[in-house]
């Protein structure tokens, strides 16, 4: 009984502390990809690849954010899919949708604008 008793105590004394080291390397690597998001302006990268680029390093900020600052990475995987799966959903719908757009606005300018 008193050996439950200390295991008890010992558990909610307890917390989960992560090493400051963590913290200053994904500080440093935040820095460090939001330095690569200027230099994407700085350089005058124009169209697709600026954009891709910038989303690029946007999604990887944000994940690191998530995972290290908001605890993500050290959750049970369910509450990590629950968080993660609706957005990625999201993603998938939203590129159906830009696929069914471009069909449509094919099939108008072949049906639309041919001459009688």
């Amino acid at each position: 009984m008193a050996q439950t008793q200390t295991t008890t105590h010992a558990a909610q004394g307890e917390q989960q502390q992560h090493p400051i080291k963590l913290y200053l390397m994904v500080w440093g690597l935040l820095f460090i990809l939001s330095a690569f998001s200027y230099l994407v302006d700085y350089i005058g990268l124009h169209g697709y690849l600026r954009w891709s680029l910038i989303l690029i390093f946007m999604m990887l900020k944000a994940g690191l954010i998530v995972a290290i600052f908001m605890h993500m990475a050290w959750e049970r995987l369910a509450l990590v899919y629950a968080m993660l799966l609706p957005p990625v959903l999201v993603l998938v719908f939203v590129a159906m949708m830009v696929s069914e757009s471009n069909y449509t606005v094919l099939t108008r300018t072949m049906f639309f604008s041919a001459a009688p």
